[in-house]
C-alpha cells in the first residue's frame, strides 16, 4: 500500500479546522478535515470539480 500525500486546502489558512486534499495515481481524490483524520472521503477528480462549481454557483443557504 503507498503513503498518501496529504496537502493541506489552501482556504484552510492558519486555523486549526483544516481540509486535507491528495490525489492518487489511479485518479482517485481522498479528503479528510483535521478534527477526525480518520474520516476520508474518496471520490473522483471528475465529481470533486462538479461538486466545487455547484457549490461556487449557489447561493448561499439562509437559516440553515
Amino acid at each position: 500500500m503507498h503513503a498518501i500525500d496529504w496537502q493541506k486546502s489552501t482556504y484552510s489558512g492558519d486555523g486549526s479546522n483544516c481540509v486535507y486534499v491528495a490525489a492518487t495515481s489511479t485518479g482517485a481524490v481522498h479528503l479528510c478535515e483535521s478534527d477526525d483524520p480518520r474520516v476520508i472521503l474518496s471520490t473522483t477528480r471528475h465529481h470533486l470539480s462538479v461538486l466545487i462549481r455547484t457549490l461556487k454557483e449557489s447561493p448561499p443557504m439562509r437559516g440553515a
